[in-house]
């Protein structure tokens, strides 16, 4: 498994560095597409992954310390002047001609527990890694379906505008036909005009309003803005998505359970655990052993005879074996100084991971106290709307009939669409909080 997710992960990478041609209908999104999109196409999320690879590259290195370093290779070259012929290890004053083989081994075998406490550190640094890959992945989806409702919130606030503006195109109608019949004054007709031109105004800026929903999306998404592009909006009804019963200290607790930079928060302290460990190896000493092995072969004659390469290459082969001990006495205070800090960033990793904790916390506290408001305000909103109806209703009814003045029915008219934008608004606050607390009770996050 962990082959076939390295895999997957340079797959990844590599894809960074190439363009791909897709074919994709912006046109009709639903929530799955954005944020698959999304979380596809995010940097940050791309750079958190990279970091991840980074890691399990530094841990394949320092795998590596355990087993023998080996190297091998050779020279080739001409001496001028007096210097000692390799062969005969006189002094000569001839041109010489040689070429050198040589390979060299070595190991180690004790470093003060600093190879072993470094793999643990990378181990956990990886582990830590993949978890902030997911809290990554989190906040992109949290983001995006915020943004997703936005845009539904102002779909519904544009259909709003338009009825309205339908509502006053109809009365337009029918006081100017009660003006031309002497049944209204013109003062009527001028205001019911006014009226309607402050409603076309109205859905200009709801259309505006949807256009920058959409845009802040489409950003979100990393895709160029399109006017064509467009959701698949749900059917969202506040009934389907209810508060849960849990208080903040239930939740919370939850929450320390789920939440991956919790988790990245705790490693991060392990890891530097293992950051004081290597660093106090330094006071311990090292072993190691090594080998080599050396050959020669020169162009020169010796007692009369230049012997073949293979023959020169046997004769001249010699090899050397060493073990070695590194005692530190004194090291300038860089032991001493490696520990210290090492100390310190354990101390700021138990410090991050207090306020990784205390920020979950308020978090949620947030969440909780902004779903309880937006409940109480979406019950409210409908009873508010539900009376505002019926009133505007009657006052039609009145206008139509010349028992109020156009001040009057304005009035009615205006109260009854603010209502119904501000149900619009809360509704689409309360399912968004809502989700919110259900993403940190490890609920999917979906709609």
């Amino acid at each position: 498994m962990k082959k076939i997710y390295a895999f997957g992960l340079v797959l990844v990478y590599l894809s960074l560095f190439e363009t791909v041609a897709q074919v994709t209908d912006y046109r009709s999104m639903d929530l799955e597409g954005v944020i698959e999109t999304a979380l596809e196409n995010n940097l940050q999320l791309q750079r958190s992954q990279v970091n991840l690879a980074t890691q399990e590259a530094n841990l394949i290195g320092n795998i590596g310390q355990r087993i023998p370093s080996f190297s091998t290779g050779g020279s080739s070259g001409y001496r001028w002047g007096r210097s000692i012929n390799p062969v005969t290890n006189l002094f000569e004053n001839n041109r010489i001609g040689n070429i050198n083989l040589f390979a060299n081994a070595n190991m180690t075998l004790f470093a003060g527990q600093q190879i072993d406490n470094t793999i643990k550190q990378n181990r956990i640094e990886i582990e830590a890694a993949q978890y902030n890959v997911l809290a990554t992945e989190n906040n992109i989806t949290l983001n995006v379906i915020n943004l997703f409702i936005n845009v539904v919130f102002a779909k519904e606030q544009l259909k709003i505008a338009e009825n309205q503006l339908s509502t006053t195109k109809e009365q337009v109608n029918n006081t100017i036909r009660l003006v031309d019949a002497g049944a209204l004054p013109l003062a009527n007709k001028l205001d019911i005009e006014a009226q309607n031109a402050t409603n076309e105004l109205e859905v200009v800026n709801a259309i505006n309003n949807l256009r920058i929903a959409k845009l802040n999306l489409a950003q979100a998404m990393q895709i160029p803005f399109s006017e064509d592009m467009d959701i698949l909006a749900p059917e969202l009804e506040p009934e389907n998505f209810s508060m849960t019963d849990r208080n903040v200290d239930e939740i919370f607790e939850v929450a320390l359970e789920l939440m991956p930079e919790i988790r990245a928060a705790e490693l991060g302290i392990e890891s530097a655990d293992f950051g004081v460990r290597i660093a106090k190896g330094g006071y311990l000493p090292t072993l190691g052993i090594g080998a080599s092995a050396f050959s020669n072969y020169i162009d020169q004659f010796f007692l009369g005879e230049r012997l073949e390469f293979g023959t020169q290459i046997r004769n001249n082969f010699s090899n050397s074996a060493n073990i070695q001990l590194n005692i530190p006495i004194l090291s300038n205070f860089r032991n001493r100084s490696n520990v210290q800090r090492a100390r310190l960033q354990k101390r700021l990793s138990e410090i991050q991971e207090v306020e990784t904790r205390n920020q979950l916390r308020q978090d949620i506290e947030s969440a909780y106290t902004n779903a309880n408001a937006s409940r109480q305000s979406y019950r409210a909103s409908q009873q508010r709307v539900s009376s505002l109806e019926e009133a505007f209703r009657i006052s039609q009814q009145r206008f139509d009939a010349g028992a109020i003045n156009f001040a009057d029915y304005q009035l009615a008219q205006n109260n009854f669409f603010n209502a119904q934008a501000d149900l619009i608004t809360s509704k689409y606050t309360y399912i968004f909080r809502v989700k919110v607390l259900d993403f940190y009770l490890g609920n999917p996050l979906t709609l």
